[in-house]
């Protein structure tokens, strides 16, 4: 990889390799193995958007690969405003080794890649979220679950982190049913594309019809950052799509349910479900270190065998 713009840029091959450094990252991290192949090297970290899971796990990653991030506010440099992003791209690839953007625009991470001549990495867009994909799927793939036999129910707004996950699952061959009312369906060109790349995606109306025989049931709020005008009118399209003890019911019994989290309790998910014995929130949560540690290390050329 040179970048990690979206999720539709990888290959299957390299979702794999990412797993397996993942798991390897992982467990010498448990096993108290210490290394620093990333001695000396640094991030900088744009937020353009508030974050706990996407920061911490970022910033504590690169900390355990022997480098250090800087963390840049988006008031702080004006991003599009105060400098140019082409501008930008081009002053932190002088002083960093990697950029990692969390934006409201996919277009500024998309111009922020064209113009670095170091790595991109897209911490989360309005379109995409693909970190978040491939700590999700990596999830799965550690829990033992073949994502060529394994059908994922998403349950709600066909939104950014839907995006990727559809995206990443179809490189993996997994089956896919995303139930949302009219209009909050999945963008058409992320359908397209991931059934070009061997996906078996649907669409429904029906969240019933979806969580059917499902092995796992994912779910994310319904009012993303940026549409808190569109609450109210949100929340009544997406009544139907709350996933709750019945809907869970119609999985099969060893059904998983997924949050990328934050979580807002009592609307897209109820807490015995959340914190029910079938949830891995916290397993995906606990992953996105691990996974991203991968991204990071794959995109500088750092050797696992110094980790």
């Amino acid at each position: 990889m040179r970048h990690l713009v979206s999720a539709g840029d990888l290959t299957r091959e390299q979702v794999l390799a990412l797993f397996e450094l993942a798991t390897d990252l992982k467990q010498r991290w448990k096993e108290g193995r210490r290394g620093a192949p990333l001695a000396g090297r640094s991030l900088a970290l744009i937020f353009e958007k508030p974050s706990l899971r996407t920061r911490v796990t970022f910033e504590v990653g690169v900390v355990q690969l022997g480098g250090r991030a800087v963390y840049l506010s988006g008031q702080e440099i004006g991003l599009g405003t105060r400098e140019s992003v082409p501008d930008v791209a081009r002053n932190l690839s002088r002083w960093v080794d990697a950029i990692v953007a969390r934006v409201f625009a996919h277009a500024t991470v998309d111009t922020l890649a064209r113009h670095a001549s170091i790595p991109v990495i897209n911490a989360l867009s309005d379109f995409e979220h693909p970190c978040q994909a491939i700590a999700d799927w990596f999830t799965l793939w550690q829990r033992g679950l073949d994502p060529a036999r394994t059908r994922l129910a998403w349950i709600g707004d066909g939104n950014n982190v839907c995006h990727s996950v559809v995206l990443v699952g179809a490189l993996l061959g997994a089956s896919m049913i995303v139930a949302c009312p009219p209009g909050y369906e999945p963008d058409k060109r992320v359908l397209d594309q991931a059934r070009r790349l061997g996906g078996h995606v649907e669409v429904t109306e029906d969240a019933r019809r979806a969580a059917t025989g499902a092995d796992v049931l994912y779910t994310d709020v319904w009012t993303s950052m940026g549409q808190e005008t569109e609450k109210v009118q949100r929340q009544e399209a997406f009544s139907r799509y709350q996933l709750n003890e019945t809907l869970l019911g119609f999985a099969k019994p060893s059904a998983l349910v997924m949050h990328c989290l934050p979580a807002h309790r009592g609307e897209e998910i109820t807490d015995q479900v959340l914190d029910g014995p079938r949830s891995i929130v916290l397993d995906q949560s606990e992953n996105r270190l691990h996974a991203q540690k991968a991204v990071i290390l794959d995109l500088l050329g750092g050797s696992v065998d110094d980790a």
